[in-house]
């Protein structure tokens, strides 16, 4: 009574100023951190730092961040507040020395409207749903042949009708992106769904582009202000509701491959990881496994997301940053030809005797950058990191950018320069600084295969063509970023050698 009373007594620049003070009390109150919390830059209230974002580049801004404020600084996006973390000794001190602290993931307002009726799918789930979906995805991939050589000769079947694409392209420009998508994505889908896609099917081809965009909005500001103001973003109009449009075309897509399968599935003969889910669904009737049929199409798109986009879009920098530097597609190809010669396609044996070309593979994912954040994780208890309090639910970014340029573990890290990974006898040397794939209890279950496409891809594509673009043309390495860095849309010419 005595507050409507109180209210009823002030005018409208008395309201005004009641509430502007009531904002910024309940800001502090709710944000202030506890002592010896990683410093940051000063936060507006209710934006936070929003401001303070390049959103072309954000990536650079918090490298810069760092530069200023230290390797683990502090970062509001409006309430929400994230720790990042920077460098290659930190990131390994919060991924891989505190693996079992920094292993979850923090609550995400987009990912729970993905995942709301499964509990976050193979990658934004938790606990030991989380342990048990990615123990039987890698069991049951490797059944299929990860790491094999049967999936070496996958591969390398894949290469031959790459091969054939770009010859039919008749030394004209064409842009590779399409292509290499495609490519890459049939490996993937060959272990998911047990076939491959033809390069003139349509609908596979719309997957892809609905798969490249989402990508691209996620890491937008457009998808970061969804996070941190959910309640008001799902109701107004924006590039954000194109996410949610496109991740349900994905599902719809997933979801007719998994009423396929279930037709003339045999349970005593697994063709793929969907074979196989199927038939494990059978054992866990009553579980929180997460062994159920929604949650399967999750983790299959999870999959043909993640097996798809990363190492296609190295292989697009690979031709940019080859062709820039002609002295140095020219020394892979003359390695390559002592080696293996034209015919022949490549091997993952051929590896150890190709150092120059293996060096130039890392230097590519290292300079790249395809991933420049990373999956956020969550605190589950009370930890430091660099003398910085970390409290128990704090989220935290690892990010893979400052690591791959960390001016501490590279001799020339603004420089594509593949000599990062040779020796002084010219031989292949391992960098523990290169985490393309992250690190940790979370890093990429793809990683292997990731690895052995692109050195076959790389090593198929120089032997048989020599990229160039027409005089003139000029190849941007700056790129788009949203969720990955990808390039500019951009077109290549192939000679036959």
């Amino acid at each position: 009574m005595w507050l409507d009373s109180f209210l009823l007594s002030l005018d409208f620049k008395s309201i005004t100023l009641f509430l502007v003070l009531f904002i910024l009390i309940a800001d502090y109150v709710k944000n202030r951190s506890p002592p010896n919390y990683p410093p940051g830059p000063r936060a507006w209230p209710v934006l936070g730092n929003f401001l303070d974002i390049d959103n072309t580049f954000p990536h650079l801004s918090f490298s810069k961040l760092a530069e200023i404020y230290g390797n683990v600084f502090s970062f509001r996006f409006g309430s929400d507040k994230l720790v990042f973390v920077c460098g290659y000794k930190m990131v390994k001190e919060a991924l891989v020395n505190q693996a079992d602290i920094f292993v979850d993931r923090p609550f995400s307002p987009m990912t729970d409207r993905f995942y709301s009726a499964t509990g976050g799918g193979l990658f934004m789930s938790n606990g030991e749903k989380w342990k048990k979906q990615r123990r039987f995805a890698l069991s049951t991939l490797r059944s299929f042949g990860l790491g094999k050589s049967t999936m070496e000769l996958c591969i390398r079947e894949e290469i031959q009708y790459l091969q054939e694409e770009i010859q039919n392209q008749k030394g004209e420009p064409f842009r590779p992106s399409g292509l290499f998508n495609n490519a890459v994505s049939n490996i993937i889908c060959q272990l998911v769904m047990g076939k491959r896609f033809d390069y003139s099917d349509n609908r596979f081809q719309t997957m892809l582009k609905y798969l490249s965009e989402t990508l691209y909005l996620e890491g937008t500001v457009w998808a970061q202000l969804y996070e941190s103001f959910p309640w008001l973003m799902k109701h107004l109009p924006g590039p954000h509701n194109k996410i949610f449009q496109y991740t349900e075309k994905i599902l719809e897509f997933m979801t007719e491959e998994v009423e396929n399968h279930k037709k003339d599935i045999d349970p005593n003969h697994p063709r793929d990881y969907i074979d196989s889910f199927i038939i494990e669904m059978q054992n866990h009737k009553d579980s929180d496994a997460g062994f159920d049929e929604s949650n399967l199409t999750y983790c299959a798109m999870d999959l043909f997301l993640a097996g798809t986009e990363t190492t296609s879009t190295t292989l697009q920098w690979t031709l940019i940053y080859l062709i820039k530097h002609p002295e140095v597609q020219e020394k892979v190809q003359e390695e390559i030809d002592r080696v293996i010669g034209q015919n022949r396609l490549p091997t993952m044996a051929d590896r150890a005797n190709l150092p120059y070309t293996d060096a130039v593979v890392h230097e590519i994912q290292r300079i790249g950058d395809i991933v420049p954040l990373n999956g956020m994780r969550l605190a589950s208890k009370d930890t430091t990191l660099g003398g910085h309090f970390i409290p128990k639910g704090t989220s935290i970014m690892p990010m893979l950018h400052s690591v791959l340029f960390d001016k501490s573990e590279w001799e020339t890290p603004d420089t594509f320069n593949p000599g990062h990974f040779l020796d002084q006898d010219g031989k292949f040397r391992k960098r523990d600084a290169l985490l393309p794939f992250s690190a940790g209890k979370r890093v990429c279950l793809g990683e292997g295969l990731a690895k052995m496409e692109l050195f076959l891809f790389i090593v198929g594509l120089l032997q048989k063509f020599s990229f160039y673009v027409l005089d003139g043309v000029e190849l941007r390495t700056d790129g788009v970023t949203g969720a990955t860095r990808v390039p500019h849309p951009f077109k290549v010419n192939a000679r036959v050698r």
